[in-house]
């Protein structure tokens, strides 16, 4: 186990999802204690298993529902699972949803240095690296301006400069890469290649093959939360296109497919409810 950096064993998700349309904490609370709340029991994972060796880039492929967010946010300790073990041998930066946590009312400075608080960073280390942060996103004529006025890639821009202002030993990368133009998603894709050169673990999530042939030594593809297979990343993209045109070819299973993003990505408020977990994490 010391060449491993990420060990998922046996790992389900289930969550509660609500039949009610509930509009605010308040209204769930009330519903719970007068055992009003209803709800319908979905698997978002199956039974996952898997390792990823240190130094290691390593893919995860899946239509859209497939249980590809719910498994990182997982594997970041964001969720805990309902069943199975998962074991992380490093500290992670996760690229999950860059500048979740930002102030639309505050500055792009202010913002820096909250959304550094957030990864743990110390204000004396946020000042050694706003300069850094700033050039890389090539936002210092914005930097006092408010974040209302920012568009959604000048953003992503910012939120990537300083999720990504330290090497961390275990990169999480789920679908960031388009963030701003082209010539910043060079730039992204240069960063992420000098980390990987570095020795850090990569688990990186995409749609695109190109990507995962080229940068990822092996991969796995999920569908509808079920491991379908793990190893070569060529017969990974090519089952993956087959899982493509099956979706294609079966409305009432892309809706299936669908429903599973609603659950990954929901909260209490909307009544997607991850069930109580077990033991998870390790």
């Amino acid at each position: 186990m010391d060449n491993v950096a990420i060990s998922v064993q046996d790992v389900s998700m289930k969550f509660n999802l609500s039949k009610d349309k509930i509009l605010s904490l308040k209204e769930y609370f009330v519903k719970a204690v007068k055992r009003q709340l209803f709800f319908e029991e979905f698997w978002a994972l199956k039974n996952i298993s898997f390792t990823v060796k240190k130094g290691e880039v390593f893919g995860v492929m899946g239509l859209n529902g497939a249980g590809k967010s719910t498994l990182l946010k997982i594997i970041a300790g964001v969720f805990r699972p309902t069943m199975g073990v998962v074991t992380v041998n490093g500290g992670i930066s996760p690229l999950l949803e860059l500048g979740a946590g930002f102030d639309p009312e505050c500055s792009a400075r202010e913002n820096v240095y909250m959304n550094g608080a957030m990864y743990g960073f110390s204000t004396k280390f946020m000042d050694s690296k706003y300069d850094e942060i700033l050039d890389f996103a090539e936002l210092w004529e914005f930097e006092d301006v408010a974040l209302k006025n920012f568009s959604s890639g000048m953003m992503g821009r910012l939120g990537f400069a300083v999720a990504t202002s330290v090497k961390p030993e275990i990169l999480i990368v789920d679908e960031i890469l388009g963030v701003g133009d082209y010539k910043f998603q060079e730039k992204c894709e240069n960063r992420i290649l000098d980390m990987i050169s570095g020795g850090v673990t990569v688990l990186l999530v995409t749609h695109d093959g190109d990507k995962i042939r080229e940068m990822c030594s092996r991969a796995l593809l999920l569908e509808k939360g079920n491991l379908v297979c793990i190893g070569d990343v060529n017969e990974v993209c090519e089952a993956y296109g087959d899982t493509g045109k099956k979706k294609s070819d079966a409305p009432e299973a892309a809706l299936d497919a669908d429903k599973g993003d609603l659950v990954a990505e929901s909260d209490v408020v909307t009544g997607a409810v991850p069930d109580a977990p077990g033991d998870g994490m390790g």
